[in-house]
């Protein structure tokens, strides 16, 4: 395949032009968001599917101009094969916003025959709809008669002493529990309430599930829908409602929750999901168990960590990253699951200081005996901060499985970064403020292109505090740091190779020893 150079740059440098190499086609791109904000690139498509996104063509010679209009905003693609051909100093044309307007009703023709219909045709006209609507209300009411006979049939096969115990009422999918009783607890037939999700579809998911739960107050709110606390059945859980516009991310979500397998205490546990109607408006619930410190994000903002907190917050949700990453093998396995949006905000805190991985909505899985790879299709994309180089830069090989691990991992090492600096040193038994990555580097909320430049042209990493250096724990923890968030993807260590080192890093301290000996 030929290979090209092209001119690259980015708003609003496009005056100092450089060349970029190895590309399969050049691209000149205009781009207007949603709130009219005006973007212009020059660069490379350097693998063939990257052409295909950008062009909608993967074998074009000539220059082609590709536009689109949609909700979030217009953009237009000016894409051509040849040294240096996206030389052009006029950007491509936008479309025009479409003003949709309603078509003019179409007349209604009066012909003689329906001027002058007979009375018989009158008659006609309104008896037989009268007929056809009782003849299907009779249908109706025939079939919900069959079906209630059968309900209650089948009910009376099955044998209910309350006396004796529920185990009857269990071969019907019911439970039975005095009044006033906590059903929670009864609903997972004594199982572990640690927060594992269960493995496969738990007891009473229920579509009447929304009408058994009293919200109380808003604890989280984001763009893609908010976060409640609510009461069932005298127990606190915790209600994510998804917008109507993000069914996706809720029917992902749910999948993965259901994935046979997936229950584990560094998950978040599941309890059900349900659709309901609140002031005609369509929301999608996702009910799981209630965490009252909140999110790692909020946790970190309270409160500075010792050395032992900080390794049981790392240590804990790295077992929940391992569970999702290893595919289990079996009748009933468990795929491998790439969460793609790590951060500690989807990270929960535990009121014993361990923490439990939630927001699955973009998770991809795999399975190897088949080769099978799921990503989600929806228009939701990962938080920008934490996405990784070959993201920023596209060179990420989208049909590889591995791939998308590599981004976890990259994410994974954010996360260190941020407790890190929370962490009380043994020096001087000092924390520093909390921040973000790269808060020195971006805006608050960053774009992509800003992202992109930062993290993949000028090659930054977020800064390595001096302090870190003094602590023997600490700066054995800051290595393994810069290992997960290499440029290149296939240097980074594998998740299960982290999870040895900070077991060798725990052994060599004879306190921390102590007191992961357990959870090790």
């Amino acid at each position: 395949m030929v290979r090209y150079s092209c001119y690259s740059c980015d708003t609003p440098e496009c005056e100092k032009e450089r060349v970029c190499d190895g590309a399969v086609q050049c691209y000149t791109s205009h781009v207007r968001d949603s709130e009219g904000h005006v973007r212009r690139n020059k660069g490379c498509a350097k693998h063939l599917e990257h052409a295909i996104f950008y062009c909608s063509t993967p074998s074009y010679d000539g220059r082609r101009h590709h536009e689109m209009y949609q909700t979030s905003g217009q953009y237009a693609f000016s894409c051509c094969r040849g040294h240096l051909c996206n030389n052009e100093t006029v950007w491509p044309e936008l479309p025009p916003v479409p003003i949709v307007s309603a078509p003019d009703p179409l007349p209604v023709p009066v012909s003689p025959e329906n001027a002058s219909n007979s009375p018989s045709k009158l008659i006609l006209a309104i008896t037989c709809p009268i007929l056809v609507f009782f003849l299907l209300l009779a249908f109706i009411l025939f079939i919900m008669h069959r079906a209630h006979k059968k309900r209650m049939k089948g009910h009376h096969r099955v044998p209910v002493d309350f006396h004796e115990g529920s185990a009857d009422l269990d071969e019907l999918g019911l439970r039975a529990t005095a009044a006033g009783d906590s059903t929670l607890r009864e609903v997972f037939n004594d199982r572990s309430m640690t927060s594992g999700s269960g493995a496969g579809q738990p007891f009473l998911v229920q579509r009447t599930l929304a009408k058994q739960i009293v919200l109380g107050d808003c604890i989280g709110k984001g763009r893609y829908g908010e976060v409640w606390k609510g009461v069932y059945n005298g127990d606190n859980v915790a209600v994510k409602i998804f917008f109507s516009r993000d069914e996706d991310s809720w029917k992902r979500e749910t999948d993965i929750y259901l994935t046979t397998l997936i229950r584990h205490e560094n998950i978040l546990g599941y309890i059900a999901s349900d659709c309901t109607s609140v002031n005609s408006c369509t929301q999608l619930w996702l009910v799981t168990h209630y965490h009252p410190l909140g999110s790692l994000y909020d946790h970190l903002n309270r409160t500075s960590l010792s050395v032992e907190e900080s390794m049981k917050i790392l240590i804990s949700t790295l077992n929940g990253l391992v569970h999702l990453h290893t595919e289990i093998f079996g009748t009933k396995g468990k795929p491998g699951i790439a969460h793609r949006d790590m951060k500690t905000k989807n990270v929960l805190v535990r009121m014993d200081g361990t923490c439990v991985i939630a927001d699955f909505g973009l998770a991809v899985t795999h399975t190897i005996a088949n080769n099978e790879l799921i990503i989600p299709q929806n228009c939701r994309v990962g938080t920008k901060r934490y996405m990784s180089p070959e993201i920023l830069d596209m060179s990420i090989n989208v049909n590889h499985f591995e791939s998308y691990r590599m981004v976890d991992i990259y994410a994974f090492s954010l996360i260190i970064w941020e407790i890190l600096r929370r962490t009380r040193s043994s020096e001087n038994n000092k924390a520093n403020e909390f921040a973000l990555p790269y808060y020195t580097d971006v805006n608050p909320d960053p774009g992509f292109d800003e992202m992109r430049k930062v993290v993949c042209i000028d090659n930054r990493r977020p800064e390595i505090l001096s302090r870190w250096e003094a602590d023997p724990v600490i700066k054995q923890i800051v290595k393994i740091m810069k290992e997960c968030w290499h440029e290149n993807a296939t240097a980074r260590l594998p998740v299960l190779r982290i999870k040895k080192s900070m077991k060798n890093i725990i052994l060599s301290d004879p306190k921390l020893h102590l007191i992961f000996d357990e959870i090790c």
